[in-house]
């Protein structure tokens, strides 16, 4: 496969086809050295960009140093990430044309209050390169620490007073017929 690097539009570089590429052939393999997810987090503990990829349970990492650690993120991509025996083959999921970028969802799922704001201007951009999965739990922690404590949910107060005030304007009605 003829790869290039060259400047990107999504982020300062990218990695570039010289050639067609068919639908569902291994583009290159995402190589680097293996470590421990708690290694790889003390070795880029304060860098704000890192070529790491979770294997299976996410307890091991690659830590890129390959034409693929180039490859970047795309909501809208053009290939995709198979692990296949503890290999990371990134695969085109239609036809590349020669020129175009190869790209990927990163479907991040561990960044902390990192936002991965997304930069590929894809028509369906979703703004993130976390995954859809990481974004409904990161929605769903915010509203459940967003919500206020005590043993009523603030719609079921907001129901009862508006009950009572109902309550009251019929018994104002009551006293007004009489």
């Amino acid at each position: 496969m003829a790869l290039i690097i060259r400047s990107s539009a999504i982020h300062a570089a990218g990695c570039y086809t010289t050639t067609r590429i068919r639908k569902g052939a291994r583009v290159v393999e995402y190589t680097g050295h293996r470590l421990s997810k708690v290694e790889g987090d003390q070795v880029y503990d304060s860098s704000g960009v890192t070529y790491l990829f979770g294997l299976g349970d996410g307890s091991v990492v690659i830590d890129g140093h390959s034409m693929a650690m180039f490859i970047n993120h795309s909501c809208q991509p053009n290939c995709e990430t198979e692990e296949i025996d503890g290999r990371v083959w990134i695969t085109a999921i239609r036809n590349i044309a020669a020129g175009e970028e190869i790209t990927y969802d990163y479907c991040l799922y561990d960044g902390g209050e990192d936002e991965a704001v997304c930069n590929c201007g894809a028509e369906k951009c979703r703004g993130t390169m976390y995954s859809r999965a990481e974004m409904k739990s990161r929605r769903a922690a915010r509203e459940k620490a967003a919500a206020p404590r005590g043993r009523r949910s603030a719609g079921r107060r907001k129901a009862r007073r508006k009950k009572s005030l109902t309550a009251r304007a019929a018994g104002d009605a009551i006293a007004r017929a009489t």
